[in-house]
């Protein structure tokens, strides 16, 4: 079976186990995300078609909710903190830096797939700000010289 065929394979049967829950799209495209960690183009008009829906309005609900990817993720993905706390601590000057370093926005990823980037709202380290995530370590105190450094050591292990 080719990936697509897997892919389209793994989507029907989340269709198929949730099509009949009731409000089953979030339900369904949670599970899709789940499984692929991103929700393909291609599985739209199965989902859009197991629940009478237009294509229109499955694409309307991915694109609405930040949550949800319609590419794949990179091999890491860096959470950054967009909190007023946060955002008091020089946020803004450190997400400008992470974009400028990484060459992506919010929601993208590197051309070579090591690493996406995505806002969060807070993550709980508010006495410690600026913060990040990647994977599931949490960092604080954050500087544009701490993320060079950190983001180095990781280019290095990949």
């Amino acid at each position: 079976m080719t990936e697509s065929g897997t892919t389209q394979a793994i989507v029907q049967e989340i269709i198929a186990t949730l099509k009949d829950k009731p409000g089953a799209l979030l339900p369904i495209l949670h599970g899709v995300q789940d499984a692929l960690s991103y929700i393909p183009a291609e599985s739209v008009p199965a989902i859009a078609t197991a629940l009478n829906l237009s294509r229109a309005e499955v694409h309307g609900v991915i694109s609405f909710y930040h949550y949800f990817r319609d590419t794949p993720p990179g091999k890491q993905t860096i959470h950054l903190c967009r909190a007023e706390s946060c955002q008091a601590m020089g946020g803004k000057q450190l997400e400008e830096h992470v974009k400028t370093r990484l060459g992506i926005d919010f929601h993208e990823t590197t051309a070579d797939g090591k690493f996406s980037l995505e806002p969060v709202y807070c993550l709980g380290n508010c006495a410690c700000s600026p913060a990040m995530q990647i994977g599931k370590d949490i960092y604080g105190r954050v500087s544009e010289d701490s993320f060079d450094n950190l983001l180095n050591d990781m280019e290095k292990l990949a």
